[in-house]
């Protein structure tokens, strides 16, 4: 009788054993899918901080853009009020003439 209870007993251990190594085998998986999961994102993220990046020399592009158009819209306005300035007085003159 004693052999039969070591015999279930052992059985028994060996299927917890068995138990055991399935699970360290499926949590084995799941952390190498996890893995695979963190590389894929994390390559994602640094292609977005590299679109980001760019897009932040485009921006700064577009402000110097921006700033030489205005500072050419500025000059001509000048030249535009001179110019309407000088007409002003060449009529004043045509004016006093006639």
């Amino acid at each position: 009788m004693v052999a039969v209870g070591n015999g279930v007993k052992v059985g028994r251990l060996e299927s917890i054993v068995e138990q055991i190594g399935e699970a360290v085998l499926a949590t084995t998986e799941t952390i190498e899918k996890l893995g695979e999961r963190l590389d894929s994102l994390s390559g994602q993220v640094e292609e977005q901080g590299k679109q980001i990046q760019q897009q932040g020399y485009q921006i700064l592009a577009l402000c110097d853009a921006v700033q030489t158009l205005a500072e050419s819209q500025d000059d001509a306005l000048k030249k535009l009020t001179h110019l309407t300035q000088t007409l002003d007085r060449m009529m004043t003159i045509l004016e006093s003439e006639d």
